[in-house]
Formats: C-alpha cells, sequence, structure tokens
C-alpha cells in the first residue's frame, strides 16, 4: 500500500491505516514501525486497538528492524520518484500504477524472483483468518506507548521499558 500526504498527521495515518486494512488480501495482525511522533497519538493507538491491531514501535537505533521498509523505499527512490514529478496531477494514479507494477509484475530477488502477489499465493493455506486473528488479541495486553522509550503507560501503573 502507497500513498502520498502532505504531512505526517494522527489523522493521515488513520487515513493511510484504514486503506492498508481495506487493501490487504489478510486481516493485519499487527504494524511495526518507526518511532515517528504521528504513531503515538492517542487517537491512533486507540483505533487501533478498536481494529485489534497490536501496535510495536521499533526501539531506539535499531535500523536493522526496519530493513524491508528502508529496502522498499530506497527501490521506489531508484525506480519510481526519479521518474515522476511530485507536482504531477497524475502523481496518483502513477503511485498506484507503480505499485501494481512493483507487487504483481516485477520480480524480487529476495522472493527467489517471484512476485509479492505469487508469494502470497504461496501461503494462501497458512494465512490465518480474521476470525482467528480477532480472537488471538488479547487488548488486556495492549498498553498505551509513549515516544519516550524509557516509560510505558499501562493501565494501573508506569512500567518502566529496559
Amino acid at each position: 500500500m502507497l500513498g502520498v500526504y502532505p504531512s505526517r498527521s494522527a489523522g493521515n495515518t488513520l487515513d493511510f491505516l484504514e486503506r492498508v486494512r481495506a487493501g490487504m488480501p489478510f486481516p493485519v495482525q499487527r504494524i511495526q514501525t518507526d518511532r515517528g511522533g504521528e504513531f503515538f497519538a492517542y487517537e491512533v493507538q486507540s483505533r487501533l486497538r478498536d481494529w485489534r491491531i497490536k501496535f510495536r514501535p521499533n526501539r531506539p537505533r535499531s535500523p536493522h528492524l526496519n530493513g524491508k521498509v528502508e529496502r522498499v523505499q530506497r527501490t521506489a527512490l531508484e525506480e519510481f520518484w526519479s521518474t515522476v514529478s511530485l507536482q504531477a496531477v497524475e502523481l496518483p494514479r502513477q503511485l498506484e500504477d507503480w505499485r501494481c507494477f512493483y507487487n504483481q509484475h516485477r520480480p524480487h530477488t529476495s522472493l527467489g524472483g517471484k512476485t509479492p502477489a505469487e508469494r502470497l499465493a504461496d501461503l494462501a493455506e497458512v494465512i490465518p483468518s480474521a476470525e482467528t486473528v480477532q480472537a488471538a488479541y488479547d487488548p488486556d495486553k495492549e498498553i498505551t506507548r509513549r515516544q519516550n522509550t524509557r516509560w510505558q503507560w499501562a493501565p494501573s501503573t508506569y512500567t518502566r521499558v529496559t
């Protein structure tokens, strides 16, 4: 899923996450993010709990945990963003066309030369149903996370994160 937004805000993040949920061919169980403030907004974390999606921010100074995202961003920079104008009226259509190409037609070395769509088809038998994912979610285990990594809000106390 791709999108272009004018700013990093809770509202734009929620819009994008709604598009992700609607567009994924499998239930979203968790999101892992960098430590962007937009993900720590109460509205975003509350909506994720409503959707029964776990929020797992990366620890600071852990770029290795975001390697797949960094790689797809590099590919997008080299293959897409270098070929378009950010001011182009047709940018949303171009971005959608590239997303379809990337997922449906472009072979990926990391997938043994398969496209993401082919890999997803290979995994179809083991992808859990939405009902299974929903049943496995325990809202009591989800805390409101703060961007400050030293302290996290738990329902009855502050918990030091080490």
